[in-house]
């Protein structure tokens, strides 16, 4: 049942289905009576499905921050996540109310703020925020986010690093090629020459332990894509290596996030702009691409989709012209 009331800024109406109430203010009597209308329709439709009314997307995100993301091996920067989402308006639309627009408007704000890649992901996120709801807790019928268009995303870092680049972040180290390892400083200059050579990613390289090397071999026990992966070193990975000091621990005696803000610091003393610490990948891949095929690089560097590659592949065109000369 539908009851109306006149208010001073309009029309509130309330429907109730079983227990179940749900209530809004309109301009108009009429759009009182439509909204009442779907309303009760889709309250017994729930009712009989067995989805629980009453919740918001922000239940939701909560409820998906407590039990599913401990457990992701990214559990820490998915929680993050949520929690930014769930300070968005978005957090507080109920569930039984939400649709595609609702989600088609946060990605336009959120688009005015970060890249589209970073849109997409945490679109990602909330669309198995959704699909746990309905499946698993009944809190829903169906994701809404199915009809929503992705955001375009944007074009792929093409950034290589300057030989001249790599003297000034070592100047600014304080660390010159052959001296042991002495401070956390030196080991960020070393971890970004050995990020170079072997096309590791910071968190691999800060993980590492004495007994994963084997040889000329490195054992990435668990990699980003959730595989274990061995990676061969070089002679000169093998020597930067040997400039480190015997450590209990890992072999570079830090945490990626100490790995990044050490690194952020020696960039801004060198006066080096636009340079992140994972523009090294693509610096290595390029390198690597002159002495490996396209599937010896692939498993190197642990991408299994061959189309992978080409985003971190950067060399120039003027670059390439050289070598068309080289091997004539």
């Amino acid at each position: 049942m539908a009851s109306f009331q006149k208010r001073p800024r309009g029309w509130r109406v309330e429907v109730q289905v079983k227990g179940y109430r749900e209530c809004r203010t309109f301009d108009t009597k009429a759009q009182a009576q439509a909204w009442a209308a779907l309303k009760e329709t889709e309250l017994r439709q729930a009712i009989q499905s067995g989805v629980v009314s009453g919740k918001t997307v922000l239940d939701a995100l909560d409820r998906y921050a407590r039990e599913v993301s401990p457990t992701k091996r990214g559990q820490r920067w998915e929680v993050l996540r949520v929690a930014l989402i769930g300070r968005t308006p978005l957090a507080n639309v109920k569930l039984s109310d939400l649709l595609p627009e609702h989600i088609a408007y946060w990605r336009d704000e959120r688009l005015r703020q970060v890249t589209g890649a970073t849109v997409n992901r945490e679109l990602s996120l909330i669309s198995h925020v959704f699909s746990v709801a309905a499946k698993e807790w009944r809190w829903i019928t169906k994701s809404p986010t199915s009809d929503v268009r992705r955001a375009k995303p944007s074009l792929p870092r093409d950034r290589l690093i300057a030989p001249k680049e790599i003297e000034r972040l070592l100047l600014a180290a304080g660390w010159s090629n052959g001296e042991p390892v002495r401070n956390k400083t030196h080991a960020v200059a070393v971890a970004f020459l050995f990020a170079i050579e072997t096309a590791m990613r910071a968190g691999e390289i800060c993980s590492l332990r004495k007994t994963d090397i084997t040889g000329r071999v490195a054992q990435l026990c668990m990699t980003k894509n959730g595989s274990a992966r061995q990676v061969p070193l070089s002679s000169r990975a093998l020597e930067l290596l040997s400039y480190l000091p015997e450590a209990q621990g890992t072999l570079f005696g830090m945490l990626p996030s100490q790995l990044d803000a050490l690194f952020r610091k020696l960039k801004s003393i060198s006066n080096i702009e636009n340079l992140h610490f994972h523009d090294t990948r693509h610096e290595a891949i390029t390198r690597l691409s002159r002495k490996l095929d396209v599937l010896a690089l692939a498993r190197m560097v642990g991408h299994k989709d061959l189309r992978q590659l080409q985003i971190y592949y950067n060399e120039t065109a003027e670059e390439l012209a050289t070598r068309l000369d080289q091997s004539s």
